[in-house]
């Protein structure tokens, strides 16, 4: 288990902060967890940084994800997330970016980033400039739309089944069995009169 203890967590934010100012635009120790505001335009040689500064040495990368915020400018975070295990701790990295930006591929410092990367640009759309080959991942190739953002319906724009007059997959607009009904949010207990055969004669005896 990573060691979050705060004076740990502080020593190493101020570290960084005095070798690295110019990188980062906050920094955050909440819930035992260091959040380092990295700008996006150093994020590679900051993670370098990292990788290789004795005193951090966060040479794993665990995760990259991303967070939709659509009522704010800049509309997403794109969150790095990175263990040392020599120094027994984990950081957190988020970088602000616009729908239109490119965010800088890591992937020279970390190869384990591309299929992060790519789930990324899949999921949300984000683009990372100098990846090797950034296509989808987890859609298909002609999947429209970005699920995890937060303005994707629910029911996807289109559906795919596979036709067996045509012998091949086909891609048609969304067809509803039925429409979207209004839910009460009661138990079943709550909502229905009766629940099992036979319990109508219970209040009878």
């Amino acid at each position: 288990m990573t060691d979050p203890s705060p004076a740990r967590l502080a020593d190493l934010a101020a570290h960084i902060e005095a070798r690295r100012p110019d990188d980062l635009r906050g920094t955050r120790i909440a819930a035992g967890e260091l959040t380092l505001e990295v700008v996006p335009g150093n994020l590679v040689a900051f993670v370098e940084f990292l990788r290789i500064d004795r005193t951090c040495r966060f040479a794993t990368l665990v995760d990259i994800t991303a967070v939709d915020h659509p009522d704010r400018m800049p509309r997403f975070d794109v969150v790095y997330h990175l263990l040392s295990m020599h120094a027994n701790q984990r950081i957190r990295l988020k970088v602000a970016v616009r729908e239109d930006d490119l965010v800088p591929s890591i992937t020279s410092v970390h190869p384990s980033a591309n299929w992060f990367e790519r789930e990324v640009f899949d999921m949300f759309g984000i683009l990372f400039s100098g990846h090797p080959d950034l296509r989808r991942i987890l859609t298909d190739y002609g999947f429209r739309g970005h699920p995890l953002r937060k303005d994707f319906p629910t029911t996807g724009y289109v559906e795919v089944r596979y036709d067996e007059a045509v012998k091949r997959v086909v891609y048609e607009p969304v067809k509803l069995v039925q429409d979207y009904r209004a839910f009460d949010f009661l138990s079943p207990w709550e909502g229905a009169r009766h629940i099992l055969p036979g319990d109508d004669k219970a209040g009878a005896r």
